[in-house]
This record gives C-alpha cells, sequence and structure tokens, in this order.
C-alpha cells in the first residue's frame, strides 16, 4: 500500500484541563514524520485524552501543537482530515452486529462520503466500486489481515475475532483514508506478550512506510520514541511541571456553612448573655419557672411531687445544647463539600 508521508508532531506547554482538574499539563514533544510514539503510562493518567487532543479530536487549554503544518488548537479540523484513529475504545468501536467485510465496506463508504473528493461521488458506480474494493484490499495486506484465513472467511461476525484479529481489522478501516498520522488507543490491553510484540512490530512496518503512529500503552518496548504520563497525585517523570497544588483550608478557617440558615450559638453561656433566660415552654407562656401555680410547683422548672401527673417539662440546658451540638456536627462537613466542589476545576 502506497502510505502517503507522515506528519512531525511537535508539542510545546500543551495541556488540557477539565472539570475536575488537569488531565495533562506541560506536553513537549518533537517527532519527525514517520515516527512511531508511544504514549507510554497508567490507566487514568490522561493518555486517550492526550491521543485525542494531538489528533484534532479534543480542544486543548494552553500551549499549541503541531501536526505537520496545521497548528492546535486553531486548525483542529484541519488535522482531523490528515489524522485517523484505530482502535480507540468509546471513540470508534467496531459493530459488533457486523461481518469483517460489512465493516470494512461501511468504512470505505463513510470515508468516500465525508473524506473523499467531491468528484469521486460523481464516478460510475462500477468504478467506486473497483476502487472502494482496491483500497481495501491494500489496506488489508499493510495490517497482514487475510480475512480467508478466518473461520467463516469475511462473513465471520465481528464479535467473534480473537483481540489481535479485532486490532488488525480497525487499523484496516483507519488506514483506507490514507492518513498521515494514525492513532491507537490501549494497545497493549488484553494481549499476551507474544501478540504485544507482534502488534509493535506491526505498527513499527506503517511508520516504515512513512505514516507517524501515535499508540497508547502501559509499557513501551525500545527503539520508539516515548511520552510518558503520570498518574494524578504522582511526580512527573517526562519533565513537564506538575499542576499546582491546591491550597490548604483550615478546618476552622472562615464561617461555618449551615446551606440557608444562620449558625446556631456555640455554647449555652453564649446563648444566654445574648438573649437571657430562655424560656421554659409552658403552655401559658409564662417565664417565671412556675408550673401555673399547682402544688409541687418548684422555681427550677421541675414538677416533681404534681399531683395531676403532668409529664415533666424539659429544662432549658437540654433544649438549648441539643440544637447546638447538631449544627456543630453539620458544619464541618458542609464546609468540608462546599470547598470541594469548588475547588474543583
Amino acid at each position: 500500500m502506497d502510505s502517503p508521508h507522515g506528519a512531525a508532531v511537535k508539542a510545546e506547554g500543551f495541556g488540557l484541563k477539565g472539570p475536575r482538574g488537569w488531565v495533562f499539563r506541560g506536553v513537549d514533544l518533537d517527532a519527525a514524520a514517520g515516527a512511531l510514539i508511544a504514549l507510554e503510562g497508567p490507566s487514568g493518567s490522561g493518555r486517550t485524552c492526550l491521543l485525542l487532543a494531538l489528533t484534532g479530536r479534543m480542544k486543548p487549554t494552553e500551549g499549541h501543537a503541531e501536526i505537520g503544518r496545521h497548528r492546535l488548537p486553531k486548525k483542529m479540523a484541519a488535522v482531523r482530515r490528515i489524522s485517523a484513529l484505530g482502535p480507540v475504545p468509546g471513540v470508534n468501536d467496531l459493530d459488533q452486529a457486523l461481518t469483517v467485510a460489512e465493516q470494512l465496506r461501511e468504512g470505505a463508504l463513510l470515508q468516500r462520503r465525508y473524506d473523499g473528493p467531491v468528484r469521486a461521488l460523481l464516478r460510475p458506480r462500477g468504478e467506486r466500486r473497483a476502487s472502494a474494493e482496491a483500497r481495501i484490499a491494500a489496506a488489508l495486506a499493510a495490517v497482514g489481515l487475510d480475512p480467508a484465513t478466518l473461520p467463516k472467511g469475511p462473513r465471520t461476525s465481528v464479535r467473534d475475532l480473537e483481540r489481535l484479529e479485532s486490532v488488525r481489522l480497525s487499523l484496516a478501516v483507519a488506514l483506507l483514508g490514507n492518513p498521515r498520522l494514525l492513532a491507537v488507543d490501549d494497545l497493549d490491553l488484553k494481549l499476551s506478550g507474544a501478540e504485544r510484540a507482534e502488534a509493535w512490530a506491526l505498527l513499527r512496518s506503517l511508520a516504515d512506510r512513512g505514516t507517524t503512529v501515535l499508540a497508547v500503552c502501559s509499557e513501551a518496548p525500545e527503539g520508539v520514541t516515548v511520552l510518558r504520563t503520570v498518574a494524578a497525585g504522582e511526580p512527573a517523570t517526562t519533565g513537564a511541571p506538575a499542576a499546582p497544588a491546591r491550597p490548604a483550608v483550615a478546618r476552622d478557617a472562615g464561617p461555618k456553612i449551615t446551606w440557608g440558615r444562620p449558625a446556631a450559638p456555640a455554647s449555652p453561656t453564649d446563648a444566654d448573655a445574648a438573649t437571657g433566660p430562655a424560656p421554659d415552654n409552658d403552655t401559658d407562656g409564662k417565664t417565671d419557672g412556675k408550673t401555673d401555680g399547682k402544688p409541687g410547683g418548684n422555681t427550677d422548672g421541675s414538677t416533681d411531687g404534681k399531683p395531676d401527673g403532668e409529664k415533666p417539662t424539659t429544662a432549658p440546658t437540654a433544649k438549648t445544647t441539643e440544637p447546638t451540638t447538631n449544627t456543630t456536627d453539620e458544619d464541618p462537613k458542609g464546609a468540608d463539600d462546599a470547598l470541594a466542589e469548588t475547588g474543583r476545576a
């Protein structure tokens, strides 16, 4: 398959910030056209987002990159036209309900409809079909996939393919548009050691043909350009500046947050000093500590010896301290939740 010249990939201070903070930041890269570039790092370290940003599928927040002669983020559409995605889970998964032949024909049809020149749509149907079949055969040869060797030949269901066969098919579909930059996610996922070596040999052969290849992996082999990412909270290993740490907030600093209502007094003593003696909630509204003048009523609000068997009245100290304790329990939690939400970018 005649491959076009690859696109050089350069990045300086490249970064992407999401709703919960920096996904990646301070990425510097300089790779020549036709290079095999490994984006190495643990899962969750921003590998896939970096892959999508370098292919024009996600808009970066800071810095810039150049793919060929197209500068990101200004020329994202131009970068998409010269790049293609291989297997990227959740983005361009193969259709499990199709056969291998149907998947390839669909890829050729979509490429001709959206990526090909408009004049190609005006050619006779037989000529268009012959052109599509030639491109499919060239792509299959480039990835080393022979449909005749599959259990049911070209009519083998996509869901019945082995992991490495599925990778080869995804790469074949991506190569139908003759991209200058090819991106592959999770290359070493669910592959044995021998299969990983075979997959890397495949990508190296595509790079040797001239196509620049970006591949996300957990561990890169020798002889490739490696760009390492790190998980959140770990020190950077690529020389990229780490994201600024979130400023620590003291638990007792600032006013307590009670979600729309003022904080209750901190202690019974403070409440008494501010508002005077607390009422005893008698039914007649009296605040003299008496019990409606009934025998046995004491001046301290107790009701021992009452002849009518009325329920004892709650002491003022118990009334005051109960809401104060509950509010104190809620305040730190509410403040922590609010600070956690506002601290997330």
